[in-house]
């Protein structure tokens, strides 16, 4: 199986990217969506529907498939290399694996509430929670790159720092968006 090494990898980090192009892009439908709920009839219900269908194709058909291929040729990755499972900076890679689980579960579970009309999330709070996966990967591909226990302690605070900036720009955006147009 070593041979096929390059492939496997190849596949693992397509589906890393497809399954984060997921996570990206159904916590901004989340927005739309609860956004649409508060507008009057039609468009609220003509909104919804179609918003419906558009996160349920990108949740079923993209983000869960890819998710699963990603952690199958990880493993696959593992069982070619299982050294890295002595290293310090994989155990911690998994670790923040882990949290990309916790999340996407999360997520999941937004999702069936969504398609129930169910809505427990302003849209601000759902921007918000749009930076997790963010977050998870600017982590995960430092302590891939660097593979140091010290390095990738600095990676981390770098993705703190990268937080805390996203925020001041959520800030800074809830105000532009907030304000009264000028005459």
């Amino acid at each position: 199986m070593a041979e096929y090494y390059n492939y496997i990898k190849s596949l693992h980090l397509i589906f890393v990217v497809t399954w984060f192009a997921g996570l990206f892009y159904i916590p901004r439908l989340f927005v739309y969506q609860i956004e649409a709920f508060a507008k009057p009839s039609p468009d609220k219900e003509i909104l919804g529907e179609q918003l419906k269908i558009m996160a349920k194709r990108l949740w079923l058909i993209i983000t869960w498939p890819s998710a699963i291929l990603a952690t199958i040729f990880a493993v696959l990755l593992l069982i070619i290399q299982p050294v890295w499972l002595q290293q310090g900076w994989m155990h911690v890679k998994l670790t923040f694996v882990v949290l990309l689980f916790a999340y996407h579960l999360k997520t999941h579970h937004i999702f069936k509430q969504l398609q129930q009309d169910v809505v427990k999330w302003t849209s601000n709070q759902m921007r918000l929670w749009n930076e997790g996966a963010t977050i998870i990967l600017f982590s995960v591909v430092f302590l891939v790159i660097l593979k140091n226990s010290i390095n990738w302690i600095f990676g981390v605070l770098g993705i703190f720092v990268l937080a805390i900036i996203l925020m001041l720009g959520f800030k800074i955006y809830k105000r532009y968006r907030t304000r009264e147009p000028k005459k």
